[in-house]
Parts: C-alpha cells; sequence; structure tokens
C-alpha cells in the first residue's frame, strides 16, 4: 500500500466519538490530518463529535468492530481515497468503559478484548499502519503498599474470575494479542498502559467520581466518597494523556508498554475538597462502603514516558476548573439526557 507523500496522515481512531478519543480527534485534525472516527456509542455519545462533523477532514463511521469491517466499503470515505492512499495509523481506544452499566456491557467488554482487536489488527496489517493501543493501569492490580510506583515489567495479580475479569484480564489478553501480531507480522505496534483520566466530556451519572463530584457541588448536595478518608489515586488531564499518544505513536516499534499517567499521589478527600472550593459550594464530604469497581491502583513509575518528552503539564486546579466550566456549560443538556 503506497503512502501518502504529503505530511498528511489518514487515521483511524475507533472508539473515536468516546471521552478520550473524542480530544484525541480533535488534536489529530489540528495537526493536519484526515481522521476515520468509528464508534457504535455503546458507552459514548454523538455530541462529543458534534464539532467535528463539518469538517471535510473528518470522517464518522458507526460500526461495532466486534463485526468485520471493510473501510473502502464505506462510500462516506471515497473522499480520502482509501484503496489508494491506505491508512498511515490506528489508535485503537474502543472498549466499552460504564461503570453504572458494567454487567450490561459485559459480553461486548469481552468480544471487544478478543475478537474486536484482530478485526482492528487486520485492518492494520492490510494498510501496513502504524498502531497505538490503549491498554489500562488495570492490569498491574492493586497498590501493593503505600507510595507503590509500578514500572512497565512489574507483573501484577488480581482475580481474573471475577465479574470484571473481561475487562481487567481482558486488557491483559488484549496487550498478548497486539504484541503477537508485532511478533510475528513485525508490525509497527505499541502499546500505553494508561492511567486514571479526567476531563471535559466525562460520561455524567455512570459512577465517574469527578464529574459526580462536580454535578453534587454545583448543587450544595454531599460529594460522597465509596471508601474511607484515606483513599488515595492519581489524576491525569485527558489532553496530557492524548499528548502522550501522539508521541507515542512517533516512537520506534519496540518501545513499549508504556505508562501514561500522573506519579503525584492525591487524597480523594483533598481533590473533592479543591471542586468545593473552585465551585465555591457549601457541600461536605460524606463516605459510603467501598466498591469493587473503585479500586486504590498503584501509580506509575514514569521514566519510560519521560523518553517520550512527556510530562503531565496540566495542574489539578487548571484540569478541575476546565471540567468544571464544561459540565456547567452543559450541564441542562447532559441531565436532561
Amino acid at each position: 500500500m503506497p503512502l501518502p507523500t504529503s505530511s498528511k496522515k489518514t487515521i483511524l481512531v475507533t472508539g473515536g466519538a468516546g471521552f478520550m478519543g473524542s480530544h484525541l480527534c480533535e488534536r489529530l485534525i489540528a495537526d493536519g490530518h484526515r481522521v476515520v472516527c468509528v464508534d457504535d456509542f455503546s458507552t459514548s455519545e454523538r455530541r462529543n463529535i458534534d464539532g467535528l462533523l463539518p469538517n471535510p477532514n473528518f470522517r464518522f463511521i458507526r460500526a461495532d468492530i466486534n463485526g468485520p469491517f471493510e473501510l473502502e466499503a464505506y462510500p462516506e470515505l471515497s473522499a480520502f481515497k482509501i484503496p489508494f492512499q491506505g491508512i498511515q495509523q490506528v489508535y485503537h481506544l474502543a472498549c466499552p468503559t460504564s461503570i453504572v452499566k458494567f454487567n450490561e456491557h459485559r459480553m461486548h467488554t469481552l468480544q471487544t478484548n478478543s475478537i474486536g482487536n484482530i478485526h482492528v489488527l487486520e485492518i492494520a496489517r492490510k494498510y501496513r499502519s502504524q498502531v497505538v493501543f490503549t491498554s489500562s493501569s488495570v492490569v498491574y492490580g492493586g497498590r501493593k503498599g503505600e507510595m507503590h510506583l509500578v514500572k512497565e515489567d512489574e507483573l501484577g495479580m488480581f482475580d481474573h474470575l471475577s465479574p470484571r475479569g473481561c475487562y481487567d484480564e481482558g486488557k491483559r489478553f488484549s496487550e498478548t494479542v497486539f504484541e503477537t501480531y508485532r511478533q510475528v507480522y513485525g508490525m509497527d505496534v505499541k502499546i500505553a498502559r494508561v492511567f486514571r483520566t479526567y476531563g471535559p466530556r466525562m460520561p455524567l451519572f455512570d459512577g465517574h467520581v469527578i464529574p459526580d463530584f462536580i454535578l453534587n457541588a454545583l448543587d450544595n448536595k454531599p460529594l460522597e466518597i465509596n471508601g474511607d478518608p484515606s483513599f488515595r489515586t492519581s489524576l491525569v488531564y485527558v489532553s496530557d494523556v492524548v499528548d502522550a499518544l501522539v508521541r507515542l505513536m512517533k516512537a520506534p516499534s519496540e518501545f513499549g508498554p508504556v505508562n501514561i499517567g500522573s506519579d503525584f499521589d492525591l487524597k480523594l478527600s483533598d481533590v473533592a475538597q479543591k471542586i468545593i472550593d473552585i465551585v465555591g459550594a457549601s457541600s461536605q464530604i460524606t463516605y459510603k462502603p467501598p466498591l469493587s469497581f473503585l479500586s486504590v491502583l498503584p501509580l506509575p513509575d514514569t521514566r519510560k514516558s519521560r523518553e517520550l518528552g512527556w510530562i503531565p503539564l496540566t495542574r489539578l486546579e487548571d484540569g478541575l476548573q476546565k471540567t468544571i466550566e464544561y459540565i456547567k456549560a452543559n450541564r441542562l443538556l447532559l441531565t436532561n439526557f
């Protein structure tokens, strides 16, 4: 498959209408590329990409990657001349991420982390595309100490037979699939292990603590933490993650897996208090029993990601302010939805 002569690339983003995927699509369009966004809206929303739809360099395809799909079969992609120009890069983000509706999507999650990967990789193999796969910090299991910094060569431990196994073990198996394609076919594949991320377009009413905190603070309601006052986490802003993914795509094929996240340890109660202070709310912080899907995860050892010339640049206060502004501006629409 011949490559385009210009620096403008045609890039496939699966899960491109999701929280993180939509920000990635915007970044790639801003960088001057053509983007094919594939999503089935299982846990994402069309409104995330509404601003991109009129752009001539952006095309949206509603499709489920768990079934075979041929990009050249879609007439709306004809302007991109894929049979001649090909697909130069693939960012594979597609995977159900709903917390509240996790059980509803378990079979879909299982399929996405198995046959869905194969379908995406076969497209990348056909066009000799570079590939970045977004894995997750869950492959490491829970935190094993007060300041547990995990390096990429650390082997995680968790219950692969738990109800969360389709996601947690699914992500680990997904890494095996992508690495096997790299080894067998010599493909340019990189793996990003993304830690807890926040920012505008996070789904509301879905168990994600940051948007739930913000909504409650705006209504002066209690900010509820599922756990005790010692619950800790790291948080990285979505635009910083997108920048890391773009940098990783440019890295050598053998570079990976790589942690993408913040190594700054935060008490969740302190994050809640910052939101209360920014909003100017009279909310109190309360505590509820722990949830199985909200565990205390390790912190990323970020030495390898720094080799990409990357560090998280967005201060927590600034990221929270942008997220609050987004939810305030879209609150009525999002709440009615």
